[in-house]
């Protein structure tokens, strides 16, 4: 138990960490000399630190930020019977060992199915071994440790192999090469507004990195500007209309002299800054781990990418980064409004997830319907965000309500799922569980197997269709 809960604190949950040591195994299955492993490694390293710095940096001012709306528009977050703290307190090792025993039947199902993509996010492995467990106490109650380790590790290891396999050929798409996966819980909305884009725009013609603008808004088109200028002009609205107290506090806690206006413009520059500080941790760890990576995927798992976070993609189209967050915000914003006059619930802006579910859903969008597939991406985020934290709140009530608004689509699914089992099975007694389980490995088993014959198929044609130009021009 000590050398599992172990793995998982400061392995699978440092991420950090878990990237440099599979650089280093790469490039040692590769038979690189010491001095390219070291550096390799240690590069990767610095570049995931980097990426996390600006996390920070941008997550402060998201902070903030949601602190602002929420006070601007009124909000009391809703009530609820029990915390996330009370339960990981309660099942923090279950937690632990779905995580780690999980990760060995991903690597075990994506060895033996030849699935290709091992799941290298590590702080969603985290999540999701938290919404699975949680999940299944909520709607099987107390179960046996066993029982409840085995079932939810066998569901998160689905989860990992089959999620980055679906959204590939969009992947590919996306950043022209199969070089590595999409590893992050907003892949639903991701595959759906790629779907949806072309419906409303033509990738070549509607570009949002190709959009033409007047000479003097052509400041637009450098992310960095574009970010302050369009997050200082949403927070300056904010501070108008929030409590002075709320706005006080959020101030002092950056210096306890500044005005408040002031202290407004600054957040939008920090939080343009930490994009900035990503996009270049970005770029320096993806240039280690995926040449590192050739050498697993030569050696241990053959055929293997790794699949990673979302951010890894913002570099190809940064603006559609801006778009997609502005258009899941205002989407949100908007059904804040009309949930609260409707009464049925209270919502709470989760910034962090408007940025990074939307920015990821936009980048998506973009490669399929350009700037006009990015804006649909981001009202698909913030419908999905805003009914998902509503049904998510009272479906955790009693376990860790505070998921609905930490959540991304893909948690939201995982819920409704395993209560839906759940309640299917709710007649069988102790070993309901068990049969929601093999339920699970069914559901994902036919997936998996389909998605693979169709990109078999997929890969025999386009392999065709190369070919006939060549035997044309031997003709």
């Amino acid at each position: 138990m000590d050398v599992l809960e172990f793995i998982a604190t400061n392995l699978f949950n440092e991420v950090s960490i878990l990237i440099g040591l599979i650089t280093a195994v790469g490039l040692l299955l590769q038979r690189k000399p010491v001095e390219d492993v070291v550096g390799g490694a240690i590069r990767a390293t610095i570049g995931i630190i980097i990426l996390f710095i600006g996390v920070d940096v941008f997550v402060g001012g998201l902070a903030s930020f949601q602190a602002i709306v929420s006070s601007a528009v009124g909000l009391d977050p809703p009530s609820s019977s029990n915390t996330l703290d009370e339960f990981l307190g309660t099942h923090g090792s279950d937690v632990a060992l779905v995580i780690t025993l999980g990760f060995v039947v991903h690597l075990v199902l994506v060895r033996v199915l030849k699935t290709r993509y091992v799941y290298l996010t590590g702080h969603l492995l985290f999540w999701m071994a938290v919404v699975i467990t949680a999940s299944l106490v909520q709607v099987f109650g107390e179960l046996d440790r066993w029982q409840l380790v085995l079932v939810g590790s066998v569901v998160a290891g689905c989860y990992w192999t089959v999620q980055p396999l679906f959204i590939a050929p969009m992947m590919r798409r996306v950043i022209g090469s199969d070089d590595w996966g999409y590893g992050h819980t907003s892949s639903s909305v991701a595959w759906l507004s790629g779907k949806l884009a072309p419906f409303v725009g033509d990738p070549r013609q509607h570009d949002v990195e190709q959009v033409r603008l007047p000479k003097r808004l052509s400041f637009f088109k450098d992310v960095t500007v574009s970010t302050a200028v369009v997050i200082g002009l949403i927070m300056l609205v904010g501070l108008a209309f929030a409590d002075g107290g709320v706005v006080d506090e959020q101030a002092a806690a950056y210096d306890p002299e500044i005005n408040p206006w002031v202290w407004g413009v600054i957040a939008a520059l920090r939080f343009a800054a930490g994009i900035a500080i990503l996009l270049y941790g970005v770029r320096m760890f993806l240039a280690e781990i995926v040449p590192a990576f050739t050498g697993i995927s030569e050696k241990a798992i053959p055929g293997s990418r790794p699949a990673l976070d979302a951010p890894t993609i913002f570099p190809v189209a940064p603006t559609a980064v801006m778009v997609g967050f502005v258009s899941t915000t205002a989407t949100f914003l908007v059904l804040m409004g009309v949930f609260a006059a409707a009464g049925w619930f209270v919502l709470v802006p989760p910034m962090i997830m408007l940025f990074f579910v939307g920015a990821g859903a936009a980048v998506f969008g973009n490669a399929f319907g350009g700037w006009r597939g990015a804006v649909l991406a981001g009202v698909v985020t913030g419908v999905s965000l805003a009914f998902g934290q509503w049904l998510g709140w009272n479906l955790l009530s009693d376990t860790a309500p505070e998921l609905a608004t930490l959540a991304d689509p893909d948690w939201y699914l995982m819920i409704l799922l395993l209560l839906g089992l759940g309640e299917l099975f709710s007649g069988v007694g102790d070993n309901g569980v068990l049969l929601a389980g093999l339920v699970v490995v069914a559901v994902f088993g036919v997936w998996a197997w389909l998605l693979k014959r169709l990109q078999r198929r997929e890969a025999t044609a386009l392999a065709e269709s190369e070919e006939q130009p060549e035997a044309s021009r031997e003709r």
